[in-house]
């Protein structure tokens, strides 16, 4: 067996994932280029989990920071010991070490009692794997010979509304988790010592699991899902997690190798038309749809955000708030397309303008097309009650949605390579091969988030000018695919009588 150097230094987070995955720790250790390459999303949640902690540091004002750039381990260990001996009070990334584990506190406070150890977490609740984040720096700050009194995990309210600047009291919930860390510290010494003996052997033999996504997305899923072919258990549609690895366990890999009888019937459906590459076409219910559709026919489609932080009055954490959207008009059969679009200057709450513009392309008594309308037809309830004035014009307005992706569930339309998906993404090469989310550079609901972060952090107008044109290109396509696809569903409906 081969003997690797193990490095002396695990960090919070290197321990958490050895916690998840012997396998992720070791890979991470030694052969760290088989990452998977970060994706927006990913990188949104870091951004945000930044901003929550440097926001959550107002809870207790007036401390030092320790920083993390510009200085080595050393040197932040060096710093926490000078500004413990000089009496401060609170500390902010105060760094320790101890039994080879390098943690940075969010937030270190000398209460009434004692020190206060805080961790920040981005959420609206504390869960499970976050009171092990806890544990793990009680265990390194005991070691390291500060008494701790207190042990707390610090999560945003979401039932906090803006109303001007933050009130960070009221935004955060500190929640006393003394308790339940103190009674994990025995498992620490245990499983630091596990993983540095895995550490010192060859990359422990590991299979897929659900461990792979959870409490974290692993950063080597293509890595260690490399052996799994397409057309797989993975790959069947409202199939849970649980039921997939159970087929896998028991040999079950390709969808081909599964009985048809433990599948329900939109299952077998889509294993069925894999196996022998047929598609599903039902036009009698495609023409009900389409004749229920009445000109003037508006294709519409919001993008969000929802900062952890809100960004204007009158809203939560987590507030899903429209800042743009596409609406293509079709004032009768046959009549040329009227494209309108809007996109919120950056910084500025755009919810009443984007609300009274939109109201006002959109013709009384017009239908209203979204793919999956439950999302827009939420975000209009959510104006309603934001802005009453235009409650009653919305409530019309949500009588006359209709959705092409009710078609594509119930297996009305069905392309074997949609896998299971009635995702526009994977409808619309299959239906109008000719439109394409390829090379855009937003391609995707989380890229238009971040992008929309992106402009209005950024001062430099010509950087604005190139994001507002990526987003309008891209929110503006995803409407158009919606025209083309009822278009193509017409055609596909007539052809053959």
């Amino acid at each position: 067996m081969t003997k690797h150097k193990v490095s002396g230094h695990l960090s919070k987070s290197l321990f958490t994932r050895g916690t998840q995955c012997h396998k992720s720790l070791w890979l991470h250790k030694y052969q760290p280029e088989l990452k998977d390459e970060a994706d927006e999303a990913l990188e949104a949640r870091f951004r945000s989990g930044h901003e929550v902690g440097s926001l959550a540091k107002g809870l207790f004002p007036g401390g030092v920071e320790v920083p993390y750039d510009g200085l080595s381990y050393a040197e932040q260990l060096a710093m926490t010991r000078k500004l413990l001996a000089e009496g401060r009070e609170t500390i902010y990334e105060a760094s320790f070490q101890h039994d080879g584990i390098f943690v940075k506190v969010d937030i270190l406070h000398r209460g009434a009692a004692g020190w206060e150890l805080l961790e920040v977490k981005g959420t609206t609740e504390v869960k499970k794997h976050h009171y092990l984040d806890a544990a793990v720096q009680l265990y390194v700050l005991s070691g390291a010979g500060l008494k701790i009194a207190k042990v707390a995990l610090v999560h945003i309210d979401n039932s906090y509304t803006r109303l001007g600047a933050i009130d960070v009291q009221k935004l955060f919930t500190i929640e006393d988790s003394t308790a339940e860390v103190r009674e994990m510290q025995p498992n620490i010494a245990l499983a630091l010592a596990d993983m540095r003996t895995m550490l010192a052997g060859e990359m422990p033999a590991i299979d897929i699991g659900p461990h792979c996504s959870a409490p974290y997305a692993c950063d080597f899923h293509g890595h260690c899902w490399g052996h799994i072919p397409e057309d797989s258990v993975f790959e069947i549609g409202r199939l849970s997690g649980a039921k997939q690895f159970d087929l896998y366990r028991q040999g079950m890999v390709r969808q081909s190798d599964v009985p048809v009888q433990r599948l329900s019937e939109k299952q077998r459906h889509q294993v069925e038309s894999t196996m022998k590459q047929g598609n599903t076409l039902k036009k009698e219910e495609v023409r009900q749809f389409l004749d229920a559709l009445r000109y003037p026919i508006c294709y519409l489609d919001f993008e969000t955000v929802n900062p952890a932080i809100p960004l204007f009055d009158a809203s939560r954490p987590f507030q899903m708030i429209p800042f743009q959207y596409s609406l293509h008009v079709q004032p009768s059969a046959g009549a040329a397309l009227v494209h309108h679009e809007f996109l919120a200057q950056p910084g500025v709450d755009p919810r009443e303008e984007l609300t009274a513009t939109l109201l006002w392309q959109i013709p009384e008594g017009a239908t209203v097309i979204a793919w999956w309308k439950t999302f827009e037809k939420t975000r209009l309830r959510e104006l309603a009650q934001h802005l009453p004035q235009y409650a009653a014009r919305i409530g019309r307005l949500l009588e006359s949605f209709h959705d092409p992706i009710e078609l594509f569930q119930s297996r009305s339309v069905y392309f074997w390579q949609q896998k299971g998906s009635s995702s526009i993404k994977d409808v619309l090469p299959l239906i109008v091969p000719e439109l394409s989310y390829d090379g855009m550079d937003v391609a995707d609901g989380d890229m238009a988030m971040t992008a929309y972060y992106d402009m209005c952090a950024t001062k430099d107008p010509q950087e604005v000018a190139r994001i507002r044109k990526a987003l309008l290109e891209y929110c503006g396509l995803d409407t158009m695919a919606m025209v083309r696809i009822v278009e193509k569903l017409r055609v596909m409906a007539d052809e053959g009588g």
